[in-house]
């Protein structure tokens, strides 16, 4: 038995129908998120210099692409609250450099892009349901007392 499993322990059919599809909708957006950042990634790379916008991007897709395997292979409200937090950044840092030009902070490079554009835009929205599911997962986990 996989240990996120203990998560269905003592709900009822319609509560884990509920809870399986709060993981589904959590992995799918932290995948889409994932594949978004990876494949834009190049096109961002001459943004910088000690640390570019393509590198940022890289980071991105791989902490999505680890939360959303966390969350299928371990589970659990720690796992759930760090798929939240991966996917919520995201959407935070997103919608920031969308609508505020914040400039270069250090050796993090101007990200500010006032446009949207369909992979931005799925992105968003993705990052905006794996956020809200996952932390539907870890409200859960937490109150119902289970690891």
């Amino acid at each position: 038995m996989f240990p996120h499993r203990k998560l269905y322990v003592g709900a009822g059919p319609l509560a884990r129908a509920g809870l399986l599809a709060l993981q589904v909708i959590a992995v799918g957006g932290l995948a889409v998120d994932a594949y978004v950042h990876a494949d834009l990634a190049a096109n961002y790379d001459l943004v910088g210099s000690a640390i570019t916008q393509g590198t940022l991007f890289r980071v991105e897709a791989g902490a999505s692409a680890a939360a959303a395997l966390l969350v299928v292979a371990v589970g659990g409200r720690l796992v759930y609250a760090a798929a939240a937090a991966v996917a919520g950044s995201a959407l935070a840092v997103l919608l920031l450099y969308r609508y505020v030009d914040v400039g270069s902070i250090g050796p993090v490079p101007n990200m500010y892009e006032p446009v949207w554009y369909t992979e931005k835009t799925v992105a968003a929205i993705a990052e905006a349901a794996a956020t809200a599911a996952a932390s539907g997962l870890a409200l859960y986990a937490w109150l119902s007392r289970k690891p």
